[in-house]
């Protein structure tokens, strides 16, 4: 089995770096759970030494999310966090990094509170403001990390944009593309330098693996993911890889059915007297709404939030849910809800929570694919009463 080289994105996600086991014909990637491999004599092996460093299963994984986002290489991390760990340990004593304020609470704190002991600096900025962007680089900016769409508040980078002002000052760009999914956006494609993920989210998409990936286009940031996954050592193990190739496989299915979903419970929130306010990129109210139709072309994802009247109300609201789970963590194939502020973005100052726009009262919500209409039944029950 070849895959041809026109072959369109779906096709990609279900064969891209796979092949029928050679021993066996089985045509799903074996888990190849061990730790070490026999070699045929000094200094002659199959390719595979020592599992922390190679792993046939975790191979073909990485085969796979390379080929979907259109990288060159990419390398899989033991969760989405230790990925970010390895973008950061490019880094070095007296460099600057950019990163979106609006950026995931644990991204927040590994720059804040870990990377800052090691003399790298950080400015926080809104990335959906070029300018501001533009003015917060220094001679000694080496990386500009965007999230977009953010979390919670669904705000847009324009990434291209980002990719010519990080490239005008010798920086990279890095972009988090976990809520929208290669499905949605290709930061690659836009310039992007790095892609991360959480593949614990849409691309693994049923709540039972953690794990990150780390892709990459320029060689120095390959031999150095390369190096650094196995000198740090924090894989993806071969189960949660196996994990990762089953849920690609589904990838584009899922998202029209997250898209789908989260487009009509967005326009049905909107019509609800005790919601405040509603966040989605799909929405024409959206403050970056022609953003999104040129970025995310082909959906606007499963992630919105909303806003109710006071804390107090988002609370009550978040304990009357029936169906939907009131849980962290998104992207899967159940309906997830969380009260960010204490939940997600715990880590985040309050003081900096209000300046990004992430209040109290904010409710987000990460879409599954469940019927429509049992999701806005739960909704109209929860908010009523």
């Amino acid at each position: 089995m070849k895959l041809p080289t026109t072959a369109r994105f779906d096709t990609v996600c279900v064969h891209a770096g796979q092949q029928p086991d050679p021993s066996t014909g089985a045509i799903t990637t074996p888990i190849f759970q061990t730790s070490t491999y026999v070699q045929e004599a000094v200094g002659q092996h199959k390719g595979y030494e020592y599992a922390r460093t190679q792993n046939p299963t975790r191979t073909v994984v990485e085969a796979n999310l390379a080929a979907i986002e259109g990288g060159k290489a990419a390398f899989a991390f033991a969760s989405g966090m230790s990925a970010i760990n390895a973008i950061a340990s490019r880094l070095a004593a007296g460099d600057h990094v950019i990163v979106t304020d609006n950026t995931y609470g644990g991204t927040f704190r590994l720059f804040d509170k870990v990377m800052t002991r090691y003399g790298i600096t950080f400015s926080f900025v809104d990335t959906s403001e070029p300018a501001a962007v533009e003015r917060a680089f220094t001679a000694k900016t080496k990386l500009l990390f965007v999230e977009t769409p953010t979390n919670p508040v669904l705000r847009l980078t324009d990434i291209a944009k980002m990719a010519s002002l990080a490239h005008a000052h010798g920086a990279a760009l890095a972009v988090d593309n976990t809520f929208a999914s290669p499905c949605l956006q290709r930061p690659l494609t836009l310039g992007a330098d790095l892609v991360v993920h959480s593949t614990t989210k849409y691309l693994n998409g049923h709540s039972d693996s953690i794990g990150g990936v780390v892709i990459a286009t320029r060689d120095e940031d390959i031999e150095w993911l390369k190096f650094i996954q196995n000198s740090a050592g924090a894989i993806l193990s071969p189960f949660d890889c196996w994990l990762v190739l089953r849920g690609t496989k589904t990838l584009p299915l899922r998202m029209a059915k997250h898209c789908a979903n989260g487009q009509a419970l967005a326009e049905f929130l909107s019509h609800q007297r005790t919601v405040t306010r509603v966040i989605y990129p799909g929405l024409a109210s959206h403050p970056q709404h022609d953003l999104a139709k040129r970025q995310m072309p082909h959906g606007y994802g499963g992630m919105l939030s909303f806003e109710v009247g006071s804390p107090d109300e988002a609370r009550r609201v978040l304990n009357r849910f029936k169906l939907m789970a009131l849980a962290e963590s998104l992207g899967s194939v159940e309906t997830l809800v969380c009260h960010p502020a204490s939940m997600t973005h715990a880590s985040v100052p309050p003081e900096r929570r209000k300046a990004i726009g992430l209040s109290d009262s904010l409710i987000r919500i990460s879409v599954g694919i469940e019927d429509v209409q049992d999701l806005e039944e739960d909704l109209a029950q929860a908010l009523g009463g």
